[in-house]
């Protein structure tokens, strides 16, 4: 979950470069990158497609060395913060025991310039990304010929994730969440709290300022990515997104790097972001579920220590009361929004110890 403010800093990152040099001085290091990942196995798979869910065209991509190995489908944050383009640089030990899939949302990344905006406009809800997820799962389940099917939702993407697992269990072995959402409105507010905090601590009156300012938000009032980015901008030096890490241009410049998106992918990427979170957020402010306390899947909450984009406490909080098949969390003690990049190692193992069990399948064959 990312945010106006992230996509702008974002932007900024990856255009200053490409304005000076242009794309090409770019692509012998994609090769390079595009060389080290390629799926070279017998039984490997490495594909992107188009696929159409609930009416709007959508792109998809799978990677694994062993197309029998159970289906790990990644739910990006946002609204409209892709995943594809920074997998990449985390991903490709995850491929060796699970079949892969990264997918651009509705209105987002590569699948933004897929659909007339003003159309898809009214569409974006979380209602109906949760039922392009299911309808997604069942293409990938005939398509592969696969049952065993894991669902990790980040950020936003744990909203979608969550509401699939609630509704079709049945699709599932297991939900994984990172980052995960319970209650927007309660996210804003242990945030905000905690920002305006580290702001009192360091002096730096001006953030206080800005964040008292924003009352009545997020209890009542407007609900819109203006006021999100109102304290957000704040809360990211402090490392709300990556801990002990403030300066994140590096990061967003991982992008540059993909063999999945070109220039013209990464500018679409920046418009689908900005279209997404602007036209999304006001919808997601009474999206709750405080009141789930029961599911009929195994779950797996991936949680930073730091994380107070989406904060965690009120994650574990929520686990800690559930009722399912079995349950788990998993603290990475050096981390915030982003532990499968901020700690890659301790993530995949908990992916081997804690997840792919879940679906009946040993870490060696």
């Amino acid at each position: 979950m990312r945010f106006s403010m992230l996509v702008a800093a974002m932007l900024a990152a990856l255009s200053a470069p490409a304005a000076a040099q242009g794309d090409d001085a770019y692509a012998p290091a994609r090769a390079i990158v595009a060389d080290i990942g390629k799926i070279v196995t017998p039984n490997g798979v490495q594909e992107t497609f188009e696929v159409t869910l609930g009416g709007a065209r959508q792109v998809a991509n799978v990677r694994g060395s062993d197309r029998d190995n159970p289906i790990l489908i990644f739910v990006h944050g946002g609204p409209g913060a892709v995943e594809m383009p920074f997998a990449w640089a985390f991903q490709r030990p995850w491929e060796d025991v699970f079949t892969v899939v990264q997918y651009d949302q509705r209105g987002a990344g590569r699948s933004y310039p897929l659909n007339d905006p003003e159309a898809l406009a009214p569409t974006m809800t979380p209602d109906r990304y949760r039922d392009d997820a299911i309808e997604l799962i069942e293409l990938l389940k005939k398509r592969y010929g696969k049952r065993k099917v894991v669902l990790m939702g980040h950020s936003w993407g744990s909203i979608v994730g969550l509401s699939v697992a609630v509704k079709r269990p049945d699709l599932l072995h297991a939900y994984v969440g990172v980052g995960q959402q319970i209650d927007f409105r309660d996210g804003e507010r242990v945030g905000m709290a905690w920002t305006r905090a580290k702001a009192l601590a360091a002096g730096n009156d001006e953030a206080v300022r800005a964040i008292d300012a924003l009352a009545p938000y997020p209890d009542s009032g407007p609900f819109t990515i203006e006021q999100a980015d109102g304290w957000r901008k704040y809360a990211m030096p402090y490392g709300s997104l990556m801990y002990n890490k403030p300066d994140l241009k590096y990061y967003f410049q991982t992008a540059r790097l993909s063999p999945e998106y070109s220039e013209a992918d990464r500018q679409a990427w920046g418009k689908g972001s900005a279209f997404s979170v602007t036209t999304l957020w006001p919808r997601l402010a009474d999206v709750s579920y405080s009141d789930v306390t029961t599911m009929q899947v195994p779950v797996v909450f991936l949680l930073g220590r730091h994380d107070y984009t989406v904060p965690s406490v009120p994650a574990a909080n929520w686990l800690a009361k559930l009722s399912a098949p079995t349950k788990k969390l998993v603290w990475f003690e050096h981390s915030a929004h982003m532990p499968m990049v901020e700690e890659p190692g301790h993530f995949f193992a908990a992916l081997l110890r804690d997840v792919l069990p879940l679906t009946g399948t040993k870490a060696t064959k």
